[in-house]
């Protein structure tokens, strides 16, 4: 059985350290409800991160 990850939106957003506990405690929330979520800094612009939401 192949598992298939969904990407449902991706938004670059000025980063702030602390937006990775917010991405922590969304992905504790809500993984019964097969959603993940995803930071990671943007390569090409410097000071942004890109938020990715994803169904499992």
């Amino acid at each position: 059985m192949e598992n298939k990850i969904e990407v449902l939106s991706t938004v670059k957003v000025k980063y702030q350290p602390d937006l990775y506990k917010l991405v922590d405690t969304l992905n504790r929330t809500l993984k019964k409800q097969d959603l993940m979520f995803g930071l990671a800094l943007d390569q090409d612009e410097e000071g942004l991160a890109k938020f990715t939401i994803y169904r499992t």
